[in-house]
C-alpha cells in the first residue's frame, strides 16, 4: 500500500512539473537582437486602444482586424484605425477570410470599411480554420477559387501585394504552391519558423501591454524579420 501511495505522490508532482514546464515555454522565445522590430494585432478583444502608450513600449508595427467574411465589420477597426495614424506606427488592417463565400464580395466588404489613405502598410488577408473546418477540410481548388480573386481585387485595390497571415498548416495545405509570392505572416508560438521565408512572425498570444481596454488581457506579439531599416525600404 506504501509503494501505491508514493507512486501516486509521484505521479501528481509529475504531472505539476508538466504543467509548470508546459505554462513557463508556452510561447516562443525571440532574439530581441535579431529581431528587433516589434509589432502586435489587435481586434475588438482589446477594445479603443491608446496607441500613444503602445508605441512607447516599442511597437513599431500593428495590424487592426477590420472585416470578416462579406458581411462582418470589427466594430473598433473604424476608431483603431483612425487613432494610429497619430503616432509613428505602421499600420494595416486585416481580414478574417472565409471559406463560405466569395472571394470578389469578401474584397468589396474590406474595401468599404477600410479607406486606402487610413493604412500604410499592404493589406492582410488572415486565413485560417475556424469551426468544423479542420475536420471538414476544403479542397485546394476550393479555396484557390476564392481566395485568389480576393487577393487580386486588394492589390489592384490597394496598389500592394496583400500580406497572407495563416498557420503552418494551413501555409502547407493552401498557400505554399499557390501564394509563395505574397509576403507571409506565420503564426508559430512554440518556436521559431523555419523552412519557411516568412516577413512577420506572430510568437506569443498572451503578450502583456498596457494601454488596451477591452475584455482580452492579453495581446498578440509579432516581430518583423530584419531591422527597421529593411522594413522601410520594404514597405515605404
Amino acid at each position: 500500500m506504501k509503494i501505491k501511495y508514493v507512486l501516486t505522490a509521484i505521479g501528481v508532482c509529475a504531472l505539476f512539473v508538466v504543467n509548470i514546464i508546459s505554462l513557463y515555454f508556452s510561447d516562443a522565445i525571440v532574439n530581441k537582437e535579431k529581431y528587433s522590430v516589434m509589432g502586435v494585432d489587435v481586434s475588438h478583444y482589446q477594445g479603443v486602444i491608446d496607441w500613444e502608450a503602445i508605441a512607447e513600449q516599442g511597437v513599431g508595427f500593428a495590424f487592426i482586424k477590420a472585416t470578416e467574411g462579406s458581411g462582418h465589420v470589427d466594430k473598433y477597426s473604424a476608431i483603431n484605425l483612425d487613432n494610429v495614424k497619430d503616432t509613428d506606427i505602421y499600420h494595416s488592417a486585416y481580414h478574417f477570410f472565409s471559406f463560405d463565400s466569395a472571394g470578389e464580395s469578401q474584397a468589396e466588404n474590406y474595401i468599404e470599411a477600410v479607406d486606402k489613405e487610413s493604412i500604410n502598410l499592404p493589406p492582410v488577408v488572415d486565413i485560417e480554420f475556424y469551426g468544423d473546418k479542420f475536420k471538414n477540410q476544403p479542397s485546394s481548388a476550393e479555396t484557390t477559387e476564392i481566395l485568389k480573386p480576393l487577393l487580386e481585387r486588394l492589390e489592384n485595390y490597394y496598389g500592394k501585394k496583400p500580406i497572407i497571415y495563416t498557420t503552418n498548416f494551413v501555409y502547407r495545405k493552401y498557400i505554399k504552391d499557390e501564394f509563395a509570392d505574397y509576403p507571409l505572416w506565420i503564426r508559430n508560438v512554440n518556436s521559431e519558423p523555419s523552412f519557411i521565408d516568412w516577413t512577420f512572425w506572430q510568437y506569443s498570444d498572451k503578450g502583456r501591454l498596457y494601454g488596451y481596454y477591452g475584455t482580452e488581457k492579453c495581446i498578440d506579439l509579432n516581430v518583423y524579420n530584419g531591422s527597421m531599416d529593411e522594413f522601410k525600404k520594404q514597405f515605404e
